[in-house]
Order: structure tokens, then C-alpha cells, then sequence
């Protein structure tokens, strides 16, 4: 036991708890994994079974405190901080290391401006794969140093986070690595993995609420959500579907934007209008790479989707910690931006409604 607490406060060459919250069971089923003298079956089911104990089942609270400050009555905050790493990400990474696992691959490669990159090194790190991580060198995400506590290799490429994922895409089929990027054959285990926010949803509600809102920028997050409320809704579980509300930076997504001109797929932006800010970087892209899909659930919900400031996002961020207690990044916020901002110009009527927080600061 002594040596198991030894490991949560130095997991690996120094890796602390700040980045990354692990159970003492889960370290000790990672053991398992990471032992290549083990049959194949009991590594996969030990991961399976640290997939089961560390992600997902995240909190779903009412807010209040925000029904009270915005009058919008039953505000459900669906918050993904609770996952390891502090973000929904972590949903994505472990299902494809499960994959890379069961396929027999022994490393992973992504790219990422933050966030998934933070996932994935952990994922790896659990289930022993080597992981390669390619970020925009402009980018200054401050996950870099969460990610270089498990071992991982970081290559800073040219351009922006589009050419970091190209970047990628070309060394995964070059060197045979797991190829964990979006827009590519994972696609649909990405989906589906994020379709586990809608079954968890349904499981305190016992309906669809009548709006899920969710952040977008490659718009895997909410076309995963969207067709893991239509799987339950055609099982006959719900009543409906929910409007799906999408927000994100102003100007700096094609889903967004693609909406607002009415049309039926996803047309890209000039990567030269794209501007990352501090608070915007984990929203922003010139093509949104499940963009088809998130603009399909919209449309095809009835739902809508709108921009969101810098100021916008950081005043929600600070009315969530005063009010609710949540210390959430300003672009988790983006959708509960995008629901309580179409209240105000277009008052809701009484019904359920949820916004998906993404990470927590």
C-alpha cells in the first residue's frame, strides 16, 4: 500500500496528481496491462475495467444559483471535469487505447491544441502504449508540461492545428502507429464514445431534456451526444430528441458559420482569419473535422447554433464559480453561453434543459 501511495504522487519520472487523478485500483489494474507476459484478454479486460472505474458517470446538477441569475428555470450542468485529466476528452482517449490494445498496436499519435493531448498521455501511460503528440508550435497550451509527466513525444509542428493533424495523420500511416486523430476511420468509436454523455443524461432525467448545449470546434463532441439520444430515442427510452445548440468562438468555426448561412453541410473557413486568444485556443479551427455530422444534428434537430465572446465565455466562467462552485475554462462554457443567450433575445418556455461544461481550470 505504501508503494501504491508513492506511485499517485510520483506516477512517472516525477508525474504528480495536479494533471491527472488515478485510483490506487486503477494503478494496480494498469500493472496488469502494462505486462506483456499476461494473456491478451486479461490486459484488455483490466483496461476495460479502469475505463469503467475512472471515466464518465460525470456529475449532472441543477443550477439554481444561474436559473435565479438568468431566470431560466431547470438548468442541468453537465460537467466532464470529473474525468481524470478534467475534460470530456478523456472519453475519446481511453476508448481508442482500448482499441489500439485490442488491435495490437503498441503506440498512439494525435494532435491536439491541449486538452486531448493531456487524455491521451495518460490513456497510454495506463495502457502502455508509447504516445507521439503533435501541437501547433505557435500554440502556448499550458497541458504540455501534464502531458510530459507520462513519457510522451512531443513534436511542435508548422501552421496551425489543421497541418498538426495532417502532420500526424502521415507519420501514423508511415511508422504503423495508432492513428487517434479526428475526421479519420475512428470516427465512429469517437462518436460513440460520446454518446455515453446522452445515456448518462438519460439515466438521471429518465427523458431527453428539451435542449442539450454543448461547445463546438471539430463537432465530434456534439454529434456524438446527438446520436446517442437518437439511439435511445428509436430503443423507444425517450419521448423526443433534444434541440442541439452548438457555440463557439465568434467567427472562428465553420459549424457555426455554416449554420448561420443556412447551409445543409460544412463549408471551411480562411485559415488566415483564424486568431487564437488565451481563452478561445480550445474552440477555434479553419475546418471543423466532424463538422457534417455536428451540422446534421443541429439541422436535423431543430436546434441552432450561435458565437460566443471572449468576454462572454470568461463572464460565464466567473458567474459558475460565484454561483455554482465550478471552476470551469471559459470555452468549456461556449454552449451554456449559446442557451442562455438565445433566452434572452427568444424566452423559453418551462421544460429541461442541459449544458455540456467540457473541463475544468
Amino acid at each position: 500500500m505504501k508503494q501504491l501511495k508513492n506511485e499517485i504522487g510520483n506516477l512517472l519520472d516525477g508525474a504528480t496528481g495536479s494533471g491527472a487523478a488515478i485510483s490506487l485500483e486503477s494503478l494496480e489494474l494498469s500493472k496488469i496491462v502494462k505486462d506483456l507476459s499476461q494473456p491478451t484478454i486479461e490486459r484488455i479486460n483490466s483496461f476495460e475495467d479502469i475505463i469503467n472505474i475512472e471515466v464518465g458517470d460525470t456529475s449532472l446538477t441543477r443550477a439554481r444559483n444561474v436559473e435565479r441569475e438568468t431566470g431560466l428555470r431547470q438548468i442541468f450542468l453537465k460537467f466532464e471535469g470529473g474525468n481524470p485529466t478534467g475534460t470530456q476528452k478523456d472519453r475519446i482517449a481511453f476508448a481508442q487505447c482500448l482499441d489500439a490494445l485490442r488491435r495490437g498496436y503498441d503506440t498512439v499519435t494525435l494532435a491536439t491544441c491541449g486538452n486531448y493531448g493531456a487524455s491521451m498521455a495518460l490513456a497510454a501511460w495506463l495502457a502502455g502504449l508509447k504516445c507521439v503528440v503533435c501541437i501547433p508550435e505557435a500554440y502556448h497550451t499550458e497541458r504540455i508540461k501534464d502531458m510530459e509527466k507520462f513519457g510522451v513525444t512531443i513534436s511542435r509542428t508548422p501552421g496551425a492545428y489543421e497541418d498538426a493533424v495532417l502532420f500526424s495523420q502521415r507519420l501514423a500511416e508511415k511508422e504503423e502507429f495508432y492513428d487517434a486523430n479526428p475526421g479519420g476511420i475512428n470516427t465512429a468509436l469517437q462518436l460513440q464514445a460520446y454518446g455515453e454523455l446522452a445515456f448518462e443524461i438519460y439515466d438521471i432525467l429518465r427523458d431527453a431534456p428539451k435542449v442539450v448545449a454543448a461547445p463546438v470546434s471539430n463537432g465530434t463532441l456534439l454529434a456524438g451526444i446527438y446520436r446517442g439520444f437518437v439511439s435511445l430515442y428509436k430503443r423507444g427510452k425517450t419521448s423526443r430528441i433534444p434541440k442541439m445548440i452548438g457555440a463557439s468562438s465568434t467567427n472562428k468555426n465553420p459549424i457555426i458559420l455554416s449554420f448561420k448561412k443556412g447551409l445543409d453541410h460544412c463549408i471551411d473557413l480562411s485559415p488566415e482569419s483564424i486568431k487564437e486568444t488565451k481563452i478561445n485556443e480550445p474552440l477555434i479551427n479553419w475546418h471543423s473535422y466532424d463538422g457534417e455530422e455536428a451540422l446534421h444534428a443541429i439541422n436535423h434537430s431543430k436546434g441552432w447554433a450561435t458565437w460566443a465572446s471572449d468576454n462572454k465565455l470568461s463572464h460565464y466562467s466567473k458567474l459558475l464559480k460565484e454561483k455554482e462552485g465550478l471552476n470551469v475554462l471559459p470555452a468549456s462554457t461556449a454552449g451554456l453561453v449559446g442557451l442562455l443567450e438565445m433566452h434572452k433575445t427568444m424566452p423559453f418556455e418551462g421544460d429541461r434543459f442541459v449544458a455540456i461544461l467540457t473541463g475544468r481550470k
